[in-house]
């Protein structure tokens, strides 16, 4: 069976018409891709930074195999491939001369990527993260609820979402990041962005979902600044956008946690997350061997 079938494009139609059924085949394990794409049909190839997004489809027999996306200056992104078809995408990109910063996969594709990676380019990679991928069953909305309560971010909190969203892009370090205000003026659009307010209508935390693709929603961002931490706001806000991607008709409600973090992957699995899959995140260093 080939591995060397890839076709290589920048053009987002031709990618999701070679690519799409694949991608809707697994929305759970493909909601990174099936999230980024529908991004960037919506809102425009501009929107995770300057550099023009670039796709390519793996084809086995007349059959989708595996993709993958970038959209410089962001990480690769991969969907699950074998340790030779890993093999032969990182000698295909480091002939082209590609500058990779880091790659984004399911735990084992990331390790061999990044492995293959180091020999046909010269770089060094570099663990950086280990994520797992949840699904929602049964949703439990934890007890007591912290006073306040919910509240869809409008027009009027455009500010504060970005200031939110820059503090838990430092936090976090890792991902595929909009612009601040490109984000926050489509959550704001979206209804994507749930606040849990105190008492006196103060923000606490906020809680955001994506749109609705191929039945899943994905649960993100999540932050609670650190000086309010501790306290249920963001377990509360958690709990109700997951019931309002239930009630919106989400066959699938998903989040990544970062496994280093036992607070936040003990708080979902309360709520009712399960696991699905683990992935990492690993970051190149150093020159890529000449084109």
């Amino acid at each position: 069976m080939r591995t060397d079938d890839w076709h290589l494009t920048r053009d987002l139609d031709a990618f999701l018409a070679r690519a799409g059924a694949f991608l809707h085949s697994q929305p759970g394990r493909h909601t990174l891709p099936l999230t980024v794409t529908e991004n960037l049909r919506r809102r425009g190839p501009h929107i995770y930074g300057d550099g023009v997004p670039e796709f390519g489809v793996l084809e086995q027999d007349g059959a989708v195999r595996a993709t993958f996306f970038r959209t410089p200056p962001h990480r690769l992104n991969l969907t699950v491939l074998t340790a030779e078809e890993a093999d032969v995408l990182a000698a295909r990109l480091a002939a082209l001369g590609q500058r990779l910063p880091g790659v984004h996969a399911d735990r084992d594709t990331a390790a061999a990527f990044a492995e293959a990676w180091q020999r046909h380019a010269g770089a060094t990679a570099t663990l950086r993260e280990r994520n797992r991928l949840y699904r929602l069953g049964t949703l439990t909305v934890p007890r007591p609820l912290p006073p306040g309560g919910p509240r869809v971010a409008r027009e009027a909190d455009r500010e504060q979402l970005i200031r939110w969203h820059d503090e838990f892009v430092a936090a976090v370090g890792s991902g595929v990041f909009q612009d601040a205000a490109e984000w926050a003026d489509a959550r704001i659009e979206q209804g994507g962005i749930t606040f849990w307010e105190t008492a006196d209508g103060t923000p606490a935390a906020m809680a955001g979902t994506t749109p609705q693709v191929a039945g899943q929603i994905r649960v993100a961002p999540v932050y609670t600044p650190p000086h309010l931490r501790g306290r249920g706001y963001a377990g509360a806000a958690t709990a109700e956008v997951s019931r309002a991607a239930l009630a919106a008709g989400a066959r699938e409600v998903l989040l990544f946690t970062d496994l280093s973090n036992p607070t936040s992957n003990g708080l979902y699995q309360r709520i009712g997350y399960r696991p699905v899959t683990d992935f990492a995140v690993y970051d190149f260093t150093g020159r890529p061997a000449p084109a």
